[in-house]
């Protein structure tokens, strides 16, 4: 604790005075013109070389410097820092999620599915989980951090160059090619609470100059190792982490606090509860105080218990990087390459016990045409069981303390090779290979149940198992009991890619601004996937619901684009691209336009069409999952403000259900338009601003019905403690359960708004040079439109049905400055999130409200924005050695309490550094000679 104290304060030290300069100095306009020999270079989203990186598409370019500067160790990381990541994103800490154990980017908040990730300018095999059952993606953990290049993010379509899936932009992460020499780099950090330390090392070898010598052989090792951090370690640290949030003015019936009675219901609780069978409401048995830590217990008898007992808030993740690249130079019209990757990545994520009476769905069978079990209706308490005082059959609810929490496990092997050629003929540039990568997923959630065991053990006294004491009495359960009850289930999944490609440019004839370029290109690609659902869950014989997606997919392409410099100041682009699938076709135009009327000034504008192929989680009617959303019952609570009369609670009115998602095989692809307009400007030689406009249409989505929609049909499955009014009993108005939502094309989305970059250089003469950029990205609109019902997003806390219930604040900002003065680089960044009403969608009532029926948060039903601060430091010690510091969220400020996501625990996900506190990282850096 005293050396993580001592660390902290002298890295705050040493940068206080470093930033405080970079902020104060003035900027002088640069005078030296660039020299040497033009350089043409391929851009993402074109597959034409050319001499200028600014095209008629707003591409944001990050510099191997920029990433090393910014003291993120990941990608992902790195990734999800940027303002045009936005709801739909995983973050490592989601470890409740279908697709746990991986990281992806949303661009424009349009979702992981949206967003073409690439490697070196070619796919990777997704995920071998589709996140929330349905959206294949790439798991951006694969990829090594420190053979990183550059980054280039496209920030408009590009399905006329790639193909499906790039309707909300594309990330091509592209590595280091020519790397000499060897280097080791090590670095170890932890936050100010001493934990969720992290060590990392890094080892790259390079051998061979391509001019010199006629090849270049790259190696890179790298293994990262994180400690997990549990919600309990944050006890002091406000709300974050508490499943009890009553002392901030909430109630206690939330989403991460259990074991609270209402009339005829109960949730699980660790002393066990029984339904009276004259009153229909719950008992709880005794001892609660050798349970929970809760001090303030349930006015209504329950024994109240919070998940922050047992849960983490990020989980334990070790992982292993190999990659390699070979490059042979045969002759200087030709060159052979190899790329070879492997990456394998296991994480461990705790969570509470499982309940006893959970409600299962899986595919319908002879024996259950539903597909569905509700032991929370059908798993008694026999009469003769010892701890049964009402002397007949009951029902219970029961949480399994004393099976222990379950740790669901994942562990990730990611395999890629790419044998490829380029070269020079007949005035061509060409590139041609063939890529294979597949991922193997084992996926282990310890500590579940066998429901026949459990059933027999409460309620059968002929069973071997009778009688299963629960609560307070399990000490007298014998361990041959548990080992028959407790069940590991596991799955294998894996998906696999194989693509042959093709492209080549040149160019072609003169034209009054320059040459015009063509490139032609074509590939053919085979998808497979095969996701198997937990053991167990196929017939509801465990206590998991049955998620699983099999399936293969044959695509073949070809396109063509050209550049066409009509005059020296105007230069018009076109591309297009025709896809052929099994069951359909597209083709996808791209137009583009960029005017120079001065050197220092662009306008430009793009339009593009996109698409995305139903994926196989979501064609395939073999698959089906189950998962769970904060939805309002339109039963129980109408218009979503207060409870209805007879025996609703103001739970609800935001309660967590089970949504049921089929495969459906007549699914069309989601189709899509996108527009942008912006200019570039250069007003000072050493100042570069650019600033662009930008509006996505994507129609025929593919979405479950929405969750609101479900929960209103005859098909959603309730409790049977229905509300009584007047002495009247009121059916099928119990508390919502399951709905079930199949996969259809029924909505659209449309979101728009403006991006703004600002960089300006400062030369500072005998105090070295520094660059201040801002970032700044603002959602204007953010709509979805379903069959009855338009909804909006922007700014608001929706959409909830997408991954973890994030929100879509209108604004996010990087104001990102670094000064180098002789061997020092000194770093910093702002990042900024708008405030979010805590509303569900534009129009709606308040989400969530205080015990006292008033909005919250403070009483405006507004989320606050969250700011933090990062730094880092580097110094070049030697020629051969670099130490380097950061430390993130340097004034430890606290994520604002946000009750109605469920991506992080009384905290929103965006704002994860404010749940781990401040974090400083020390590392070194040698280059041998």
């Amino acid at each position: 604790m005293m050396m993580e104290t001592v660390l902290s304060r002298s890295v705050r030290l040493m940068f206080s005075g470093s930033v405080a300069a970079v902020l104060a100095m003035p900027a002088f306009a640069q005078n030296a013109e660039p020299t040497g020999p033009i350089q043409r270079v391929e851009i993402t989203g074109s597959s034409i070389k050319r001499a200028s990186a600014e095209t008629a598409s707003p591409v944001q370019m990050i510099t191997r410097d920029e990433l090393m500067k910014s003291g993120k160790t990941t990608v992902a990381e790195f990734l999800q820092s940027l303002t045009v990541d936005g709801a739909g994103s995983l973050p490592s800490g989601f470890g409740t999620g279908f697709a746990a154990g991986s990281t992806a980017i949303s661009l424009r908040g349009l979702g992981a599915t949206s967003t073409l990730v690439l490697l070196n300018g070619r796919r990777m095999a997704p995920f071998a989980r589709a996140d929330d059952g349905q959206k294949s993606f790439t798991d951006l953990s694969t990829i090594p951090m420190q053979l990183v290049e550059r980054i280039e993010v496209l920030k408009d379509g590009a399905s006329s160059t790639y193909g499906a899936d790039a309707i909300a932009g594309v990330v091509n992460i592209i590595l280091r090619k020519d790397f000499e020499g060897v280097t080791i780099k090590a670095d170890t950090g932890a936050s100010r609470y001493s934990d969720n330390k992290q060590n990392n090392i890094a080892v790259t070898v390079g051998k061979g100059n391509l001019d010199d010598d006629k090849y270049n052989l790259v190696f890179n090792v790298e293994y990262k190792k994180s400690d997990e951090l549990a919600a309990a370690d944050r006890k002091d640290r406000g709300w974050i982490g508490h499943g009890d949030i009553r002392p901030w003015g909430y109630n206690q019936n939330t989403q991460y606090m259990g074991g609270y009675i209402t009339p005829g219901a109960s949730t699980a609780t660790p002393t066990g509860a029984l339904r009276d069978p004259k009153t229909g409401n719950y008992v709880s048995l005794g001892g609660c105080s050798q349970f929970s830590q809760t001090v303030k217990q349930d006015a209504a008898g329950g024994c109240l218990w919070s998940q922050d007992q047992f849960r983490d808030l990020q989980p334990n993740v070790e992982s292993l990087n190999l990659y390699t690249r070979g490059t042979l130079q045969v002759n200087s019209d030709l060159q052979v390459y190899t790329e070879l990757g492997y990456a394998t990545r296991n994480s461990s994520f705790m969570l509470a016990p499982v309940s006893a009476t959970p409600n299962v769905t899986f595919p319908a069978t002879a024996a259950n045409p539903n597909g569905i079990i509700l032991y929370s209706n059908d798993l008694l308490m026999s009469g003769k069981h010892p701890q049964n005082t009402f002397g007949t059959d009951t029902r219970l609810r029961y949480s399994m303390f004393d099976l222990g929490p379950s740790n669901h496990i994942a562990n990730n092997d990611f395999s890629r090779i790419v044998l490829g050629a380029k070269g020079s003929n007949y005035g061509w540039d060409w590139d041609a290979g063939f890529t294979h990568s597949e991922s193997k997923l084992y996926i282990e959630w310890t500590n579940q149940l066998n429901m026949k065991v459990l059933k027999s053990a409460l309620g059968d006294p002929t069973s071997q198992y009778f009688p299963y004491y629960i609560g307070s009495q399990a000490y007298k359960n014998p361990a041959s009991l548990y080992a028959a009850m407790r069940v590991n289930a596991s799955s294998n999944s894996t998906t696999k890619l194989d693509i042959v490609d093709f492209k080549a440019s040149r160019e072609l004839f003169a034209l009054p601004g320059g040459n015009l370029g063509l490139a032609i290109g074509g590939e053919h690609r085979h998808e497979q996937l095969d996701n198997p659902s937990l053991t167990g869950s196929e017939d509801g014989s465990t206590n998991i619901s049955y998620v699983a997606a099999k399936g293969d997919t044959k695509v073949s392409a070809i396109y063509a684009e050209v550049l066409a410099p009509v005059l020296k100041t105007v230069e018009l682009s076109g591309a297009l691209r025709y896809d052929h699938y099994s069951n359909f076709n597209s083709t996808t135009p791209k137009l583009g336009a960029k005017w120079t009327p001065v050197k220092s000034f662009a306008l430009r504008g793009t339009y593009t069409a996109g698409f995305r192929a139903p994926g196989v989680a979501e064609a395939n009617a073999e698959s089906q999952s189950t998962g769970t959303s904060s939805v309002v019952d339109p039963v129980r609570c109408p218009g979503g403000k207060v409870p209805a009369a007879g025996g609703a609670t103001t739970l609800d009115c935001n309660i967590q259900i089970g949504a049921v998602k089929v495969g459906n095989p007549n699914l069309a692809p989601e189709k899509s338009k996108g527009y942008t307009l912006g200019l570039v400007w250069d007003p000072l030689n050493d100042t570069n601003l650019s600033l662009d406009a930008w509006k996505i249409r994507r129609t025929n989505e593919i979405n479950p019905l929405s969750y609101v929609e479900a929960a209103a049909l005859p098909t959603a499955v309730r409790a049977d403690n229905n509300l009584v009014v007047n002495g009247v009993v009121i059916p099928n108005t119990g508390t919502l359960l399951i709905s079930k939502a199949p996969y259809q094309n029924s909505s659209y989305t449309e979101v728009k708004g403006i991006d703004l970059d600002v960089k300006q250089r400062l030369r500072l003469g005998d105090y070295g040079k520094a660059t201040l950029n801002l970032v700044w990205s603002h959602v204007a609109s953010w709509v979805r439109a379903d069959k009855n019902q338009v909804f909006q997003f922007a700014g608001t806390h929706g959409n909830c049905d997408t991954s973890d219930c994030a929100g879509t604040p209108k604004d996010k900002i990087n104001l990102i400055g670094s000064w180098d003065k002789g061997n020092w680089n000194v770093s910093g960044s702002v990042n900024y999130r708008s405030d979010m009403k805590n509303i569900r969608y534009e129009g709606a009532p308040c989400a969530v409200l205080f015990a006292d029926g008033t909005p919250s948060p403070n009483g405006a039903c507004r989320l606050p924005s969250f700011t933090t601060l990062d730094l880092s430091t580097r110094y070049n010690w030697s020629k051969s050695l670099q130490l380097y510091a950061s430390m993130n969220n340097v004034f430890d400020k606290i994520a604002p309490l946000d009750a109605l996501t469920y991506g992080g625990m009384s905290f929103n996900p965006m704002d994860a550094s404010g749940a781990t506190g401040r974090y400083v990282k020390i590392g070194l850096q040698y280059k041998f000679d």
